[in-house]
Parts: C-alpha cells; structure tokens; sequence
C-alpha cells in the first residue's frame, strides 16, 4: 500500500495522539499538532521521534497554522495525502447562560480550525490530484440528548457535518475524498475518569476506546471509494440506548 503523508491536529492526548500512533506504526509519514508546544513535543518524544515524524504546534482556528501544517508536510515528506482534523473542545453549559466569547470558542477551534486547516490543504491535494480529508464529528448532532446542555457544542459539529458533505460534493471530481468520523463515549483524558458513566448511552453497554476510531479513520483514509459519508463509531448510540 502506498505510504501516505498524514497531518493529525490535536495530537497531543486521546484520539489524536491514537490516530498518529496507528499511522507511524503501519509506516506511514505522519505531521502532529496541538495548540501547546510542551505537550506536543512530550508526544512527539513518546511516539518516537523518528524520521517519518514531524510536529508544528499552533491553534488551527489561525489560518497560519494550517498553512505551516501543510508546508511542513510537503518540505519533510514531498506531499500532503491525509489530513485529520481532530482539534475540538468538549464542554457543556446550558443554552440559556451561553454568551458570545463562549460560542466563539467553539466555533473557532471546532468549526474554523476544521474549515482553514482543509482549506491550506485542499491546493496541495489538487496538485497531486488525490486526497483524504476527515473530520471528527459526533452523532449526538442528529441524536439529542436531554440533560446534557451542549448547544455551542453541537452548533460547531453540525456545521462540520455539513461542511464534510459539501466538499465531497465540491472535489470529489478531483478525487479527494471528505469523510467525517463520528464516535460515540471514547476513553480519553477529555472524560477524566468518568467515561464509564456514559456506557448506558451505548447499545453494546460500554464506552469506546481510541483505538477503535483510530482504526476506523485508517481504513476511511486508505479507501479509495468512501467520500461524502457521515460514519459513527459509536457502540450504537445512534441507533439507540442500553437501558438494562
């Protein structure tokens, strides 16, 4: 299988630093991202430090650091196959208390920083005329929950949602495939200890592991038949609850 070059952003813990590992571990080139310098350079240690990885700290809601991802990608590796656009922030606060600097925050980091990292990409991707690009979406935009107050949250996934299914749309006769990866409960520092508590939200009853969306972003990323498609990885909480 052709050796790809994969830019992850939000590398530094859980499901990013997973999907990295995944990616070196198979052989391919991989450029990491996180917002903090000292985090991103502990993971980079830890991942290996090898010749097929590169790192560029930076907040993806600036353009310039898509644009640094993706010259970086190109000056170390020669291309730009795979970007996965997993920056995003999680927290909840009812609807009714949310102010403008606070939906600002995710629409920044989720929504910006997914919209101009793939907008710094898509040029190289034309180039080469080929091209992944996957999002991390959730199925709670189209399975609400009540008692969980993510308003600002959700706002910033569903536009994500539809921004994936547009781009498809826009290149897809370009050959550069947009997916959005949507997982349910995952076991990552972003839930502390208390991911467990979510497992009745999962038909299969437990919360899911990094690996599990790591290996699902992998096969969408060597596909090249799979664009426009919305894929939970979820334990079925889209389908449905656990209520035993």
């Amino acid at each position: 299988m052709k050796k790809q070059t994969v830019i992850v952003t939000g590398a530094s813990s859980g499901i990013g630093k997973e999907i990295a590992r995944h990616f070196l571990a198979i052989g391919d080139n991989v450029v990491i991202n996180s917002i903090t310098t000292e985090k991103l350079a502990k993971v980079f240690e830890e991942l290996g430090a090898g010749d097929n990885l590169a790192m560029v700290a930076g907040n993806v809601a600036d353009k310039h650091t898509g644009e640094q991802l993706v010259a970086t990608a190109i000056a170390k590796f020669g291309s730009a196959d795979v970007l996965i656009n997993n920056a995003g922030i999680f927290e909840t606060k009812p609807f009714l208390e949310v102010d403008e600097a606070y939906l600002d925050r995710f629409l920044n980091t989720n929504l910006k920083g997914t919209y101009f990292t793939t907008q710094a990409v898509i040029p190289q991707m034309l180039k080469q005329q080929d091209g992944v690009v996957i999002n991390i979406g959730t199925p709670l935009v189209n399975h609400a929950l009540g008692g969980v107050p993510i308003t600002a949250q959700m706002a910033s996934k569903g536009a994500i949602h539809a921004l994936t299914l547009q781009l498809a749309a826009e290149f897809g006769k370009d050959n550069i495939r947009v997916n959005t990866i949507a997982p349910g409960t995952i076991r990552t520092p972003m839930h502390g200890d208390d991911a467990h508590k979510s497992a009745a939200l999962h038909l299969l009853n437990r919360v899911g592991e990094v690996e599990d969306v790591a290996e699902m972003v992998y096969t969408v990323a060597k596909s090249n038949f799979i664009s426009g498609a919305i894929i939970n990885v979820d334990g079925g909480m889209a389908a449905g609850h656990n209520l035993n």
